[in-house]
């Protein structure tokens, strides 16, 4: 796991959400983060004789979504099999961490992949989401990047919303990438916005 971000050295006051780069000692927080979500309305793939049509449909009653354990694409290193660095940073508030993000560079296509962002229900729709977006939109201006790119499920609306008041827009999906997985059924939406 890369930290080369600049560790705070002064604690935050409490109340107060400190981002920094993930140390060891945050794996177990991290892995036990409630990503869970609730929406009532998904984002409905059709396939149509020009390609695919993405629309948001709602549900009733709302839907509920836990991620299964073990779900993370990271060996617990922040290694994710790419060539190019990674870096995870995390927000806590004194000793409660609040959010995480992952990213990774590519070298060979100027991408930096966001491979997780979560936020703990409690500090969801507090601005906790969009800064650790920020971090990772950082550390694509540090490697050059070209645009920040994302794989987000249809059935996650609120991260797809909040995707959209980030920059990001839908740039692609794949109808399979779930199949075999107890996700099957759901379509992954690929998202993707310049880096300024």
């Amino acid at each position: 796991m890369e930290t080369t971000a600049q560790d705070p050295t002064v604690p935050p006051e409490p109340g107060t959400v400190a981002y920094r780069p993930a140390r060891p000692e945050d794996g177990a927080a991290i892995a036990a983060l409630d990503g869970s979500f609730t929406t009532d309305s998904v984002f409905e793939v059709t396939a149509t004789q020009e390609g695919f049509r993405i629309r948001e449909t709602p549900v009733r009653p709302p839907l509920h979504k836990v991620f299964p354990a073990g779900d993370d694409e990271a060996d617990g290193d922040g290694d994710f099999g790419g060539s190019g660095p990674s870096r995870t940073v995390v927000a806590v508030d004194g000793d409660e961490l609040c959010g995480f993000v992952t990213a990774s560079f590519e070298p060979w296509n100027a991408r930096l992949t966001v491979r997780d962002i979560e936020v703990a229900p409690a500090w969801r729709n507090k601005g906790v989401g969009r800064a650790l977006m920020s971090h990772a939109v950082n550390f694509a201006k540090e490697h050059r990047a070209e645009h920040v790119w994302l794989e987000v499920s249809n059935v996650n609306a609120p991260a797809v919303h909040a995707y959209l008041r980030m920059g990001f827009a839908f740039c692609g999906l794949d109808t399979s990438l779930y199949d075999g997985t107890e996700s099957a059924g759901e379509r992954a939406l690929f998202m993707a916005r310049p880096v300024p």
